[in-house]
C-alpha cells in the first residue's frame, strides 16, 4: 500500500521555530512529528511512503533516508513552487488502486486500516476522515425572520461542527479530476468529484487528533505525546 505525506509547506504560523526546521520535523519530546507518522503508517501495513517536499527539502532527505529502519520504501517528490495539497499527486509515478494522502504536521491515533477498508467497501472515489470540534461564540447570536422580527436569540452558544483531519483515501480514478497545471487543493478535488456524481464519503471518528498549525497546537501535541508516547507509537 502507498501513503503520500504532504510536507512541502513553510509553516509560517509557527515562526520562529520553523525558520530553521520544517514543521513536520519539529520534535514532540525527542521524536520528530514526521517520524511518528511514518512509524504509524508502517505499523498499519503501508510499505511505500512518498513525501512531497518543497521548503528545506534537503533536511527531510537527510533525516528520513530510504526508510529501511522502519521497514518502508521512502520516495521524495520535489515541488519547485507550491502546488497545493492535491496537484502534487500528478507528479508521483506508480500510483494505483487506492492510496492514502495526509498532512505531515499532525498527531493522531486514527485507525488507517479501518479508514482504507471503509473506502474500499463503499467503492468510493474519495474518503475524508473527520472529527468534531467546538467553538465558543463570545456574543449573543441572533436569527431574524425575513420581516425583521426576532426568531431566535442564543446567548454565547457553543457550536459543534465536523472538520477534515487532513487524512484522506483516494482512488487512482480521482487523478483525472486534477488539472495538469496550477495549484489545486484537496477540498477542490473532493468537491469536483462530488459535483461530478462520484462517491465521496466522510468517515467520522472520535480518535485523538491534533493539527499542529499554531504554537498552542504544537505545545498541546507535544505535552500529550510526552505524557503518553505509547498511545501514539506502535
Amino acid at each position: 500500500m502507498t501513503a503520500v505525506i504532504l510536507a512541502g509547506g513553510r509553516g509560517t504560523r509557527l515562526k520562529p521555530f520553523t525558520m530553521t526546521i520544517p514543521k513536520p520535523l519539529l520534535p514532540l519530546g525527542d521524536t520528530p512529528i514526521l517520524e511518528i507518522v511514518i512509524r504509524q503508517l508502517a505499523a498499519a501495513g503501508f510499505r511505500r511512503i512518498v513525501l512531497t517536499l518543497g521548503h528545506m527539502a534537503p533536511l527531510f532527505t537527510a533525516l528520513i533516508g530510504d526508510g529501511s529502519r522502519w521497514g518502508v520504501q521512502m520516495e521524495f517528490c520535489h515541488e519547485e513552487e507550491p502546488l497545493g495539497t492535491a496537484a502534487p499527486l500528478l507528479r508521483i509515478p506508480g500510483l494505483s488502486d487506492d492510496f492514502l494522502v495526509m498532512n505531515g504536521d499532525l498527531l493522531t491515533t486514527v485507525d488507517y486500516r479501518q479508514l482504507l477498508a471503509l473506502h474500499v467497501a463503499r467503492d468510493a472515489w474519495g474518503t475524508i476522515a473527520t472529527t468534531r470540534r467546538q467553538v465558543d461564540v463570545l456574543y449573543g447570536v441572533i436569527e431574524a425572520n425575513e420581516d425583521g422580527t426576532l426568531n431566535r436569540y442564543v446567548e454565547k452558544p457553543t457550536i459543534s461542527y465536523a472538520v477534515g483531519m487532513g487524512i484522506n483515501i483516494l482512488s487512482v480514478r480521482s487523478l483525472e479530476f486534477i488539472p495538469r497545471t496550477g495549484r489545486f487543493d484537496m477540498p477542490d478535488l473532493m468537491i469536483a468529484m462530488q459535483r461530478a456524481g462520484k462517491r465521496v464519503i466522510c468517515h467520522a471518528t472520535d480518535c485523538y487528533w491534533q493539527d499542529i498549525g499554531l504554537l498552542d497546537d504544537y505545545e498541546r501535541a507535544s505535552s500529550d505525546f510526552v505524557a503518553h508516547p505509547g498511545r501514539f507509537l506502535p
